[in-house]
């Protein structure tokens, strides 16, 4: 579509005249963080470094709030959760060489969960970049190369004036679906270098849409309106588009099962008479998909937990509904439809025909009968517990993120997200660390709510030091650490796979103390007192700590 010139915004007398009289001390830091403003930034994380210098320097001359946290990695952490949160892109700032390497992992887990983090990263400077050994501090032979296999595009910045176009190229390719993170890096010269171009204004970096081709909606409302044992698989997809009404509303028209995979936890009511809940590694579920005539796979690929380790063999036809062009058909044969959930749902529940289906409730209430029973006799009573007192405690809006632990493992399946995109977990990568930075990301985004971390005594120790960052910037954050005294899934795994472990068991310090060193507030907790202690912490202002010790176990596996 050609563009008239004359739809461009005409410049006033008064901005021409800032334009050709632009302030004086800027440099290419001052235009980076223009350009975040001008693209709709409030928020940016990160860690200052000696080649970032200039775009740290710059912060203090903008408007952006900065939350700076003590590990690159948390800070990474913490963008991935304020892209969730607030579906905006999450600018993220880092320094060269050790500083942009230790976000690797972080930057994983937005890839894997479709967040929008941008991450700016310094460089050494343009007299060094080309892969020569020059021996300048941080130097890498190719920085980018290490990021190019993990984000969705990589941006490289020689001069000033390059500085805007190309962060927002990466704001665009940030959130054009699927969401994911980026990569920009500037060098060193360029950041401190003065600079006489025109402040940054508004900038437009809106993304396309990915809409549905029409003959392939009219294909799926055929087999949605005939079939005779439809389900739904809802996954994280649904929960990013902001379309779990518009699944509920097909679901009840066609009188489809829906099951949320663990990235989609709160995208369909959890009591509603159509819903299977979350149990994904569950043969009763599993059973009850492949038996589905007509299988609709909504913003989910079917990768390892959602397909019960692959152990899912679908019988009836699939569709399949995802904005990640490739993760269709990735893992079983489907009618693909490239599109956003939200747009696709839209376009399905104007196209099926309403069909009743009285049994179809009943169904489902035998499944999770099924489940119920197996788990039951398993004498787990001790982990629903705890699952059933963290939801008591929990106010119904307020966000949780849970770390790579048993108890977490439990909520993927168990735990009711009363509404969508307020349960998150770092189940994408599977990295340890993410629950408590994360949820500093998230507090940064709403300090209105108090927000949940859960960790492991293990997890915990990769983000001891972000006490001090929930301190500093007096967030609500209510961090609950069950200690079981090491890594207790692998404790669990090794146990099964070889019969003993090793280099499971933990020395650990006294989480109690050690919080209120960093001046927040801590309690031990009991799993008959855990709620009353959880609500009684989020309800204060600020940081919290909740220590639980308490030995887990996982329930049983079917795909074995």
């Amino acid at each position: 579509m050609s563009h008239d010139h004359d739809e461009r915004p005409e410049l006033t007398p008064a901005q021409i005249a800032a334009a050709l009289n632009p302030p004086p001390g800027r440099n290419g830091g001052d235009l980076v963080v223009e350009t975040l403003q001008g693209l709709g930034a409030t928020t940016v994380f990160g860690l200052p470094g000696q080649h970032a210098l200039g775009m740290f320097d710059a912060l203090r001359r903008s408007s952006l709030t900065y939350v700076g946290l003590r590990v690159e990695n948390n800070a990474g952490f913490a963008a991935d959760a304020y892209g969730r949160i607030t579906g905006e892109v999450a600018p993220l700032l880092l320094s060269t060489g050790p500083g942009a390497l230790t976000s690797l992992a972080a930057l994983q887990e937005a890839a894997a969960a479709s967040a929008p983090v941008l991450a700016v990263s310094s460089q050494i400077p343009s007299a060094g970049l080309g892969g020569g050994r020059h021996g300048y501090l941080h130097e890498l032979r190719d920085q980018k190369a290490s990021f190019r296999d993990i984000v969705k595009s990589v941006h490289t910045v020689r001069t000033a004036s390059q500085i805007p176009s190309a962060i927002a190229a990466a704001w665009e390719s940030a959130l054009t679906a699927p969401h994911g993170p980026v990569w920009i890096e500037i060098p060193e010269d360029v950041l401190v270098a003065p600079t006489t171009l025109p402040v940054v204004t508004a900038m437009d970096a809106t993304p396309p849409e990915v809409h549905a081709r029409p003959e392939l909606i009219a294909v799926a409302a055929h087999l949605l309106s005939h079939a005779e044992r439809p389900a739904i698989i809802a996954g994280g997809g649904v929960v990013r588009s902001d379309a779990s009404g518009k699944l509920r509303a097909l679901a009840e028209r066609v009188g489809a099962a829906v099951v949320t995979t663990y990235g989609g936890k709160g995208a369909f009511p959890w009591e509603h008479p159509l819903s299977l809940q979350s149990w994904m590694e569950d043969r009763h579920t599993t059973d009850f998909l492949e038996d589905a005539d007509v299988l609709l796979v909504v913003g989910s690929g079917l990768g390892e937990l959602s397909s019960n380790y692959y152990t899912f063999a679908p019988r009836g036809r699939v569709v399949q509904i995802e904005a990640d062009a490739g993760k269709l058909e990735a893992n079983h044969p489907a009618l693909g439809i490239h599109a956003d959930a939200r747009d696709a749902l839209s376009e399905l529940l104007e196209a099926v025909t309403p069909r009743e289906d009285p049994a179809a409730a009943e169904r489902v209430a035998t499944v999770l009968g099924r489940i119920r029973d197996r788990i039951a006799a398993q004498g787990l009573t001790l982990e629903q517990h705890l699952v059933a007192e963290v939801r008591t405690a929990l106010p119904d809006t307020s966000p949780s993120f849970w770390d790579m632990t048993i108890l977490a493992y439990w909520a993927w399946a168990a735990f009711d997200a009363r509404h969508p995109n307020t349960m998150h977990s770092a189940q994408g990568s599977g990295g340890l660390g993410y629950a408590f930075p994360a949820a500093i990301g998230a507090a940064a985004a709403d300090r209105t709510r108090p927000v949940l971390a859960v960790s492991g005594d293990g997890g915990a120790m990769y983000s001891i030091a972000e006490l001090a960052t929930a301190r500093q910037y007096d967030l609500p954050v209510t961090w609950l650490i069950v200690d079981d005294g090491g890594y207790g899934i692998l404790r669990e795994y090794m146990t099964d796979a070889f019969g003993e472990t090793s280099a499971t068991e933990l020395s650990r310090p006294d989480f109690v103390a050690l919080a209120e060193s960093f001046g927040v507030p801590a309690v031990r907790t009991s799993p008959e007192t855990l709620a009353d202690d959880l609500a009684e912490a989020m309800a204060q202002p600020g940081p919290s700590v909740v220590v639980l010790p308490a030995l887990l176990r996982m329930f049983e596996p079917t795909h074995l």
